[in-house]
C-alpha cells in the first residue's frame, strides 16, 4: 500500500466579525518542484510560500523548496475567499505532518492561527476572539496561536487558548518535548480616563438633564448652538456617566475591534468613544474596503459616535448612517458579497446654528443672510433629524457662574448609579438575558410596554397638531418612559411626555427642524 503524503489541519477565516472553519490540506506528489495554494487565495496568501519556506529553513527542519515534489495546498471549502497571513502557521504545520517531519497528533481539535516571520516568530493576526468562539461552536478544545493574541482569545473558557512565541514552540508542544502552556483567564485592555467629569461643567442644566435621559435609554442626542458654549465638552464628559459593560458586551466589543487589525490586549472593559473627523469618507464611517474592515460606526458598538461640527460632513456620508442608527448594524454590499457588522451605538452630535455661528445668539450678531443659515441648516436632512431622540438648544453660559469658584455639579459617579438604576429597570421590564434599552423598543412594545395615566393620554392628543411623524411619535414616547424610569414612576405623566417633547427642535426655535 502506498504511503499517504496528505494531511489536514484547522485555521479560520475572518468573515466581517465573525469566524469560519477553513481546512488546510496539504498533498505532496511525485514530479517536479512547485508549491502551489488555491482555494480562493488572496496576495498576501501567495506570499505565504515565501514565509513558510524560511520560516521552517530557519526552524531547523527540511523547507518545501528543498523537496523535489510537488506541494499542492488547498484552503477548503473553495467558494470561500481567503485573505491575511493567518494561515501560515497551519500551511507550516500541516506540511510537517505530510513530510513526517514531525510526530502525528490529532489534528480535528486544534484550530492554528498566526503569521510567520522569516526566523519563524509568530507575529499577531486579527479576529482571534472571533475565532476563538468558532473553536468554542464547534467543539474544538485548542486553539494555537501567536503570544500577543492569546489575553484577547482568553475570554472563552470553553476553548484551551495556547499562546506561542515561534513555529519551534508549537513543534515542540504538539510532540510532547514542551509541557502545553494554556492561558488560564482573559485580562482587560488598559481603562483610560479621559472623559471630563459631570462637576467640571458649570451651568448647561438642560444640556446635562438631556444628556442624563440619554444615558439612561441609549437614546441619540443632538446639541444646537454658538461656538465656544461647551458642546464637545458636553459630548465627551456623556462618555463618562454610562454605565460599564457586561462581559457579553465587551467580547462584542473586543471582536469588532480585533476585526479591524487594532490588536487590543485582552477583553476591551470601556464603551467606546469615537469622534470621526468631518472629513472622514463614507467608507471610513460605515466600513468596507476590498478586505471588508469595520468603519467607525461599529467602532463605536456598544459605545457612542460622536460627530462634531456634523453639518461640514458629506451629505451623502450623514445619510449612509440612518440605517445602521435605526437596525444596530451595518451590511457592506461588494461584488462578491455583502458582510455585515455589529453598529448599535449611541449617536452624539453637535452643530453650529449657521456659518458664522451666531445666528439667535443674544450677545453677539450673526452676520449671515437668511439663506445661508437655512442652507447651512438644510445640510442635516430631516430623515436622519427625526431619527435623533433628544434635540437641545446649548447657549450661553453667564460670567459670574463660569466664575464661580466651587463645583456644584453632580459627579460622574453618582449620575452614573441614578443612569444604572433605570437601566435595571429596563431590564427587569424587557427580561432576557441580553441588554436592552428603551430606545431599542420596537412599535409594539413600545405600545405594550408605556403606559400612559389617563391625564397623559389627554395630553398626548394635544400633540396632534404638532405634526409628529410615525418615528417621532414612537421616539417621543420612548424618550416619556425613559424619564418615568428615572423618577421610579411605574406609569409615563404628562409631566414626563411634556419634558419628552421640550427636546424636540420645532421651526419657531430659529433651528433646523
Amino acid at each position: 500500500m502506498a504511503v499517504k503524503n496528505l494531511a489536514m489541519v484547522y485555521s479560520a477565516e475572518l468573515e466581517g466579525v465573525n469566524a469560519k472553519l477553513i481546512e488546510v490540506e496539504i498533498d505532496l506528489n511525485v514530479g517536479i518542484h512547485s508549491f502551489g495554494i488555491f482555494g480562493l487565495v488572496d496576495k498576501a496568501l501567495h506570499e505565504a510560500k515565501e514565509r513558510v519556506n524560511s520560516a521552517l529553513k530557519n526552524s531547523g527542519v527540511k523547507p518545501p523548496n528543498r523537496e523535489n515534489r510537488k506541494i499542492t495546498i488547498n484552503l477548503a471549502p473553495a467558494d470561500v475567499k481567503k485573505t491575511g497571513s493567518q494561515y501560515d502557521l497551519a500551511i507550516a504545520l500541516g506540511y510537517l505532518l505530510a513530510t513526517k517531519q514531525i510526530a502525528e497528533f490529532d489534528t480535528r481539535d486544534k484550530i492554528f492561527l498566526g503569521e510567520l516571520a522569516l526566523d519563524g516568530r509568530l507575529r499577531p493576526v486579527n479576529g482571534a476572539l472571533s475565532v476563538a468562539q468558532l473553536a468554542s461552536e464547534k467543539n474544538i478544545r485548542y486553539l494555537f496561536l501567536p503570544i500577543e493574541n492569546a489575553d484577547e482569545a482568553a475570554a472563552i473558557t470553553s476553548v484551551t487558548v495556547v499562546p506561542l512565541e515561534s513555529l519551534s514552540d508549537a513543534v515542540a508542544m504538539l510532540e510532547g518535548r514542551k509541557a502545553l502552556v494554556a492561558t488560564a483567564t482573559a485580562s482587560s485592555a488598559p481603562q483610560s480616563a479621559n472623559a471630563p467629569d459631570f462637576s467640571e461643567i458649570k451651568g448647561q442644566e438642560n444640556a446635562k438633564r438631556a444628556l442624563t435621559i440619554a444615558a439612561a435609554g441609549s437614546h441619540n442626542i443632538f446639541f444646537i448652538g454658538p461656538p465656544g458654549v461647551g458642546k464637545s465638552f458636553l459630548a465627551r464628559a456623556f462618555a463618562g456617566i454610562l454605565p460599564g459593560v457586561t462581559t457579553e458586551e465587551a467580547i462584542e466589543i473586543t471582536k469588532v475591534w480585533s476585526a479591524a487589525g487594532l490588536h487590543p490586549k485582552g477583553l476591551i472593559r470601556e464603551r467606546p468613544f469615537r469622534a470621526p473627523h468631518q472629513t472622514a469618507t463614507t467608507a471610513a464611517l460605515v466600513g468596507g474596503g476590498s478586505d471588508a474592515k469595520p468603519g467607525e460606526i461599529s467602532l463605536a458598538h456598544r459605545g457612542v459616535l460622536f460627530l462634531d461640527e456634523v453639518a461640514e460632513f458629506q451629505r451623502s456620508t450623514l445619510d449612509a448612517l440612518r440605517q445602521p442608527i435605526e437596525s444596530g448594524f451595518i451590511r457592506v454590499s461588494r461584488a462578491k458579497g455583502s458582510i455585515t457588522f455589529p453598529a448599535k451605538f449611541i449617536f452624539v452630535t453637535a452643530m453650529n446654528p449657521c456659518p458664522c455661528g451666531y445666528h439667535g445668539d443674544s450677545e453677539k450678531e450673526c452676520k449671515c443672510s437668511a439663506y445661508d443659515v437655512i442652507k447651512y441648516q438644510k445640510r442635516i436632512s430631516g430623515p436622519l433629524l427625526d431619527r435623533i431622540d433628544l434635540q437641545v438648544k446649548v447657549g450661553r453660559v453667564k460670567l459670574e457662574e463660569l466664575r464661580k469658584g466651587e463645583l456644584e455639579a453632580e459627579a460622574n459617579a453618582s449620575v452614573r448609579k441614578v443612569v444604572e438604576r433605570a437601566r435595571q429597570v429596563q431590564q427587569a421590564r424587557f427580561g432576557g438575558e441580553a441588554p436592552k434599552t428603551n430606545s431599542e423598543m420596537s412599535s409594539r412594545e413600545t405600545r405594550d410596554m408605556v403606559r400612559l395615566t389617563p391625564h397623559a393620554e389627554s395630553f398626548l392628543e394635544t400633540l396632534e397638531k404638532s405634526n409628529l411623524s410615525p418615528r417621532s411619535y414612537y421616539r417621543l414616547l420612548k424618550v416619556a418612559r425613559t424619564i418615568a424610569d428615572l423618577d421610579e414612576k411605574d406609569s409615563v405623566t404628562p409631566e414626563h411626555l411634556a419634558e419628552a417633547f421640550s427636546y424636540r427642535l420645532r421651526d419657531d426655535d430659529n433651528n433646523p427642524r
